[in-house]
């Protein structure tokens, strides 16, 4: 009985192990399954995770490759400009050189030539003086006078006919002085004052804005034109936005608003801000300073006059200051209507006349040029009814009318603001147009004296007061040279138009050259 219960539980066991051990086979082919199966799951990824690697690489090494085609591109289009633009200099460069050699192989040229014609007027000169010797000697024969007898004749009859020209000449000119002291005085007065030459600025059409970078061109144009638009129909300008670099041109006629609208663009660019909104805020406040400042401007014109204190009325002291925004033929008009006024208060001082109300009257006499930008007429009548609704004396309202010939001067001070209105518009370098006039007399005067034979060398000098005459001293003798210059002198006098009188001198100048050895 016990050994069958022995044997029954060693059989139990010996069953029992071998199902435990057939269940844990049967479990560990289950773990070994599921890691192969998680093995191949994460040798899946790991080789989608490698292909996507390789494939981003490839992406990668295509945008690098394409970047550096594109750096490749530009530097070679460069490259080609630079060598374009090379070849063009070096082109030009030797066209300079073949052009210079040119002028030099004239030059020689011409110098030979000149040094043939010397030697044929030498020859010539030679003949003419032996020519001359023998006339001389039949001259001598048919007058029964010998050469120096003839000579002392003509010169005795010269120096008498000399000497009652001068007296009466001298009798003239002292009757017509005590004629016209006065007059002659108060001419040198003007004339004196003409040396007076106070600033002024050509002024031009645009100006440039400079800005920090290119980007901002952007901005200040905006989405579809839509900020740009809107600074031109604000400000009442036109503004150029084009390919130069740093800068932005805004162009107008009107100074006075092109000044607002550059610095309403510069306070834009600084600010950052540029929309349409922005835009009209600060061009409001910008007007505001800007009105404030012409204000001061005014005052401080006035102050610089002696005027101060004058009580001139605050609305015609802003269009004095105004009057720094516009310019007429290049002069411009603030700086024109301070020389006429410092001129008229010099010559009505010298005239017994008010200095002070001459001095308002220069200042007010262009005042009309604040306003014709913005109403219609000429400067003269809008000068006159501002000048008259705001009561200026009428000595300064006359003045206004006179200076352009609309009605006769009543009075020293007007007289005195014709006058200096005259001389700074006319003198040399005021205006454009008078300039070139001055140019083109300056010119003519030269030319005249150039034309004449034997004549090396004219130019005008002292504003074209003077004009000096080099000529030949060889084929020029003192005598002639006295006769050339009256000739030059009537020349110049039938020819050209001129205020006053030009001096011409006549130079003979002989260099003897010698070398030891």
């Amino acid at each position: 009985m016990i050994i069958e219960i022995l044997v029954g539980s060693s059989v139990s066991a010996i069953a029992g192990f071998f199902l435990a051990k057939k269940l844990d086979d049967a479990k560990y082919d289950v773990l070994v399954a599921q890691a192969q199966a998680k093995a191949k799951v994460i040798e899946h990824e790991a080789e989608m995770l490698l292909k996507n690697a390789k494939h981003e690489i490839a992406e990668k090494e295509l945008e690098v490759k394409k970047k550096y085609d594109e750096e490749l591109g530009k530097i070679e289009r460069e490259f080609e400009r630079k060598e374009l633009l090379l070849e063009q200099k070096e082109k030009e460069l030797n066209e300079l050189i073949q052009e210079q050699i040119t002028k030099d192989r004239t030059l020689t040229r011409e110098f030979k030539n000149i040094e043939k014609e010397k030697v044929r007027l030498a020859k010539q000169k030679e003949i003419y003086e032996s020519k001359m010797k023998e006339a001389e000697k039949l001259i001598e024969r048919g007058a029964g006078l010998t050469k120096e007898e003839a000579k002392k004749i003509v010169l005795d009859q010269a120096k008498q006919d000399i000497r009652g020209d001068m007296a009466h000449i001298v009798r003239k000119a002292i009757k017509e002085a005590e004629k016209n002291a006065k007059k002659e005085a108060f001419w040198v007065i003007a004339q004196a004052t003409t040396r007076y030459a106070g600033e002024f600025a050509g002024e031009r059409l645009i100006n440039v804005v400079h800005i920090s970078n290119d980007e901002i061109k952007g901005r200040i144009i905006g989405r579809d034109g839509k900020n740009i638009k809107s600074l031109e129909s604000t400000l009442g300008v036109d503004i150029i936005v084009d390919d130069t670099p740093n800068a932005i041109t805004v162009s107008h006629f009107n100074i006075y608003r092109r000044q607002v609208a550059v610095e309403v663009i510069n306070r834009l660019v600084e600010d950052g801000r540029i929309h349409p909104a922005r835009i009209e805020e600060v061009h409001n406040k910008v007007l505001e300073e800007f009105e404030s400042k012409v204000l001061e401007e005014g005052e401080n014109v006035l102050l610089e006059l002696g005027l101060g204190n004058c009580a001139i009325h605050p609305e015609l002291v802003k269009l004095i200051g105004k009057l720094k925004y516009r310019a007429s033929y290049g002069q411009n008009a603030l700086g024109h209507s301070l020389e006429v006024a410092h001129l008229a208060g010099i010559m009505a001082a010298e005239m017994g006349g008010d200095e002070l109300l001459a001095k308002r009257a220069g200042i007010m006499h262009d005042i009309g040029k604040a306003l014709t930008n913005d109403y219609e007429g000429s400067h003269v009548s809008l000068g006159y009814d501002i000048a008259k609704r705001y009561n200026e004396p009428p000595e300064v309202l006359n003045a206004i009318k006179a200076h352009h010939g609309e009605e006769e001067a009543k009075s020293i001070e007007a007289a005195v603001v014709c006058t200096a209105d005259t001389l700074s518009a006319a003198r040399p370098g005021a205006r454009r147009e008078v300039l070139e006039s001055f140019l083109k007399r300056v010119q003519g005067i030269e030319e005249i004296a150039s034309n004449h034979e034997h004549v090396r060398l004219a130019y005008a000098i002292n504003a074209g007061r003077e004009v000096r005459v080099i000529v030949e001293a060889d084929l020029v003798n003192d005598d002639e040279a006295v006769l050339m210059s009256q000739e030059i002198a009537k020349e110049i006098s039938q020819k050209i138009s001129f205020p006053g009188e030009i001096k011409v001198m006549v130079i003979r100048e002989v260099r003897a050259v010698s070398y030891a050895s």
